[in-house]
This record gives structure tokens, C-alpha cells and sequence, in this order.
């Protein structure tokens, strides 16, 4: 890991010590008490026993309705990240008790909405070698390699190093949160938009994956989230319209008839209450500034 280094530069310039978290189990403590802060993954369960013995260190649900495996790496040595692919097979495998694990804790309404598409796992440690970040790349499944660094007493530091992601799994293959049989896929949806729709989703997707190379285009069942570690915007595609909801403080937005609106309290497939219609290249380029803050403030 790169050296990094924080200071304070109230007043006298002072430099925060780093170091490790004193112990694993320090670290998976706090990230099981604040999942939903970290990463926009909801907690759901610590040290998840597993039918063959084994024990998932942590795992949740996130905001697109996706099952969510923590791994944390303990030695340079543990390969955490087969462990977490094994641990994600045994899942996919197993899918009525997670189910089961989502009733018992979120409710009947959230285990309906699980979307097996595009379940992952996050391995976290203090560093990985050059091995682990070239072995994800290798491998058909949704892995985020995560870094961590403690500085002082009060300070924690998580660096997304790497992500592989890979096609969802086919909706075949999933047994839950099957859509409505009025409901399209976001494949569906496209083949049926306008031809200018579709030109201008090629130009969303462009201008939101380049504010930078942490982010991430993934094709859910129903939309397609463009994310970091939790995520930016998320896309519905209609026949002549797209639209995208954005996380952002609702109360800091000037909403438009037509073109924005809140939606807080209103039913939507995508993540975030600021919901922008784009018809045309005018209404994309005046939702570009609302782009760059979600981007900037998640």
C-alpha cells in the first residue's frame, strides 16, 4: 500500500499516526455497527454459519436488493478472496436461507425484493499483493479488494482498490424478486426505447463513467446502477424518456415540474429520492450538475 499520510492543519501542522486496528475483530465490529455508513450495505448477520461448517465473517444486504459477503483477510497469507468465492457459491446454492435470514430480520416485503443478479463480496484488509488484484480480474464473480488504515484513535480510512465486476447472473438462475409480468428487465426496456433514448443512455453512461475510475456500470435486473463503493445514479429507461435518481439531500435541490421531483415517499425501482427525467440532450446537459454532486458527495 502506498504510504499515506494525514494531517492537521489547525493551527500547528500535525501528523496523525497510522497503524492497524488492534485487532480483526476491532474492525469488524465497527463495520458491522456502521455498514450502512461505509458502504450502503444494510447488516444483517456476524460470523454466518454456513450448512458445511463454515462461517461467513459478515453479511448483508445492500441498497439494490443484493446479497453482500464480508471476508476480512487476517495475514497477507489467508487468501481471503477464494474464501469469499466459496462462500458466494455456497450462497447462490443456498438462496432459502438467505431468504429466510432477510424475513427474519428486514421482513417478508425485503425478502421479496432480493435480486440475485448480481450478488458480491468484500474483502477487507490492510493491504493485498499484487497477486490478489490480478487474481479478481480472472475471476466471473463480483469482488471489491478494500484497504484500510487507522490513524490515531478516531480516524479510519478505507481505500476501494480494485473491483471485478462481472455479467449478472442470467435471470434463470434466480429463484426470488422475479419481476411483475409488467415489470421489463433493463435489457428489455432498451430494446424497446427510441433510438435517440438509447443514443442518449450511451451518452450518460459515458460522461458518469469518466468523473472517474471508480466507478463501476452494473446491469441489475431491472436498472443499471453506475456506483463507487455505494451507489451515484441509477437508470430506468423508458420508450422516449430516461430516469435517474440521484442521492442527494432532497432539501438542497430545486426541484422542476417535468424535468425533477422528490420522491421520498413515492415507489421507485431506482436508488435515491432526487428523481430526474432526461427526454433530450437539453435536459442531460442541465442534469449534469446534479450528476457531479451525487458523484462528488457519495
Amino acid at each position: 500500500m502506498a504510504d499515506i499520510k494525514l494531517f492537521n492543519i489547525s493551527g500547528e501542522v500535525k501528523e496523525y499516526q497510522s497503524g492497524t486496528v488492534t485487532l480483526e475483530k476491532e474492525l469488524q465490529t465497527v463495520i458491522e455497527a456502521n455498514m450502512e455508513a461505509f458502504f450502503g450495505v444494510t447488516f444483517l448477520a456476524s460470523e454466518y454459519r454456513t450448512t458445511d461448517g463454515g462461517r461467513m465473517d459478515s453479511i448483508g444486504i445492500d441498497e439494490n436488493h443484493c446479497p453482500v459477503i464480508f471476508e476480512y483477510k487476517r495475514s497477507m497469507k489467508e487468501n481471503v478472496i477464494n474464501q469469499g468465492l466459496f462462500y458466494l457459491n455456497w450462497l447462490l446454492d443456498h438462496k432459502d436461507s438467505f431468504k429466510v435470514l432477510v424475513i427474519e430480520k428486514l421482513g417478508l416485503k425485503a425478502a421479496d425484493n432480493i435480486d440475485w443478479t448480481m450478488p458480491r463480496v468484500i474483502c477487507i484488509a490492510g493491504d493485498f499483493t499484487k497477486y490478489d488484484e490480478s487474481a479478481i480480474k480472472q475471476m466471473n464473480r463480483n469482488i471489491s479488494l478494500i484497504r484500510y488504515k487507522k490513524f490515531d484513535n478516531d480516524l479510519l480510512m478505507f481505500e476501494h482498490t480494485n473491483e471485478n465486476v462481472a455479467t449478472a447472473i442470467p435471470e434463470n438462475a434466480t429463484i426470488s424478486n422475479k419481476p411483475k409480468a409488467t415489470d421489463k428487465t433493463f435489457a428489455e426496456q432498451m430494446a424497446s426505447a427510441d433510438k435517440e433514448i438509447k443514443t442518449l443512455y450511451e451518452d450518460l453512461s459515458n460522461y458518469i463513467l469518466s468523473l472517474g475510475d471508480d466507478i463501476s456500470e452494473t446491469h441489475l435486473k431491472l436498472y443499471v446502477a453506475f456506483k463507487k463503493i455505494r451507489n451515484i445514479v441509477t437508470v430506468v429507461a423508458l420508450k422516449k424518456k430516461l430516469i435517474i435518481n440521484l442521492p442527494i439531500d432532497v432539501t438542497t435541490v430545486t426541484f422542476e415540474e417535468g424535468f425533477s421531483r422528490d420522491v421520498t415517499n413515492i415507489g421507485h425501482w431506482g436508488c435515491g429520492a432526487v428523481e430526474v427525467h432526461l427526454k433530450n440532450r437539453a435536459d442531460f446537459e442541465k442534469a449534469k450538475v446534479l450528476i457531479d454532486r451525487a458523484y462528488n458527495e457519495n
